[in-house]
């Protein structure tokens, strides 16, 4: 069997590509993917060039290694994580600024963020169109203070 691997290897690592991709979209979890993806990497450098099995594999090993890197480099780069915690998406409001679309009647009053009116309250009696900022929550009650 080593002979026959040896013998046509580029055909062996690209089944095997074949294999690990195939085997990826059932589990849909991304490890395999890197793996068939170096795989492909070493079936085409040994359809150029024929190498040992031994350097076949030690190839299949790196590239894994690295387009795992890779992916790991990107993900981190793209995907920022997010402040707050889960299913609070309230917290990320703190800091923002908005202007207030009612005036303050007794500390409370309104805004409107993206398609959303949120009561609002302020220690101080504010106009219509005065700037605030959102520095805390307390249940669906932002808390501002205006912006000078």
């Amino acid at each position: 069997m080593i002979k026959q691997i040896t013998k046509e290897a580029y055909e062996f690592w690209i089944s095997v590509s074949c294999l690990l991709l195939a085997i990826e979209t059932l589990i849909a979890n991304g490890y395999l993917l890197w793996s068939g993806i170096a795989a492909i990497i070493v079936g085409i450098i040994v359809w150029l060039i024929p190498l040992s099995l031994e350097i076949q594999v030690f190839i299949f090993l790196i590239s894994t290694i690295i387009s795992v890197l890779f992916w790991w480099y990107w993900l981190n780069k793209i995907c920022k994580p997010q402040k707050g915690l889960p299913n609070q998406r309230n917290q990320n409001m703190i800091g923002l600024r908005v202007i207030l679309i009612e005036p303050t009647n007794n500390g409370y009053s309104r805004v409107k963020i993206n398609d959303s009116s949120w009561r609002t309250y302020c220690e101080m009696e504010l106009i219509i169109g005065t700037k605030v900022e959102i520095i805390s929550i307390n249940g669906n009650t932002l808390n501002v203070k205006p912006i000078v």
